[in-house]
């Protein structure tokens, strides 16, 4: 049987615009046929990097508070221990100083270690501040006149007291959830001072006992045939160089500038064990700077 030249010859026109079509092929068209070609491998997951050491420097102002009211207690507890006055009515109780507060400008430096898993970081650092301030009680002097049996007895309590915090520290474990460049983290720990701290007591006063029919007066007045007996006792306790412990909560955000180097601003709050029948904290607020390696 004879070919047909014809059908020949189209044939091979349409095998000739078939090759030109795909050489032609615009790269956006081809990219649609890359299911034809089988799996790929994708790269991996890229994260900010925030593992690793770390150290750096900070500045801030810290706000130091103290409650002073149990302070005096056990000075004038020892001054009255051998008065039916302390016996009966317990005025080394009574109230005489209160709260005070205090701030300073400080600075200090931060060291530390994270973990990340994706976006998580874990991580450990301690943190040092020296910001020197001094909180001094408010004085509220109470004066009365109290029966004691069958006598009666004016007694009056002064005091004073101040404390003085050089510097602190804490050692806190840290969380934080990556944003971008941005660490917003929070903390917990534990929390060391080094401070010094004085108080002062005075309880003076006047007993009066009279023999009836005659009866006690305040102030004493000998025509009623009272038996009048002047008292005064001071008493002082202070340390220097004391340390104080307690626990530190915060938080705050790191921002990294490029891959070694981040800013930092937080905020902690320390909170102080009681000392001396004294109770303590700090609030700082920072910004710093730091290296991660």
């Amino acid at each position: 049987m004879r070919a047909d030249p014809d059908g020949e010859s189209a044939t091979v026109r349409w095998v000739i615009c078939a090759v030109v079509m795909l050489a032609l092929t615009p790269p956006a068209f081809a990219g649609d046929l890359d299911i034809l070609r089988g799996t790929e491998s994708v790269g991996a997951a890229t994260f900010p990097r925030w593992s690793g050491f770390y150290f750096g420097g900070q500045v801030g102002y810290s706000d130091g508070s103290a409650n002073f009211a149990n302070a005096t207690q056990p000075l004038l507890s020892y001054s009255l221990r051998e008065l039916q006055l302390e016996a009966d009515d317990a005025p080394s109780n009574w109230p005489i100083l209160g709260n005070g507060t205090s701030g300073k400008a400080g600075f200090g430096g931060f060291v530390g270690y994270n973990t990340q898993w994706q976006d998580l970081i874990l991580g450990l650092e301690a943190n040092y501040t020296h910001s020197p301030f001094t909180v001094t009680a408010t004085e509220s002097p109470i004066s009365r006149v109290v029966t004691v049996g069958s006598d009666l007895d004016s007694v009056t309590l002064e005091g004073s007291a101040s404390l003085q915090i050089t510097d602190f520290a804490s050692l806190r474990a840290r969380a934080g959830w990556a944003f971008s460049n941005f660490l917003p983290y929070g903390f917990a720990g534990v929390a060391l001072a080094r401070a010094s701290y004085s108080v002062t007591s005075l309880a003076f006063g006047q007993q009066s006992s009279a023999t009836p029919p005659a009866v006690p007066v305040i102030p004493c007045d000998p025509i009623n045939v009272t038996t009048c007996v002047d008292y005064s006792y001071s008493n002082s306790a202070g340390k220097n160089n004391t340390l104080l412990y307690g626990f530190s909560v915060g938080g705050g955000v790191d921002v990294s500038l490029a891959s070694n180097i981040f800013l930092r601003a937080e905020y902690e709050y320390v909170q102080f064990a009681p000392f001396a029948s004294i109770t303590a904290s700090i609030s700082s607020a920072r910004i710093g700077a730091g290296l991660k390696f």
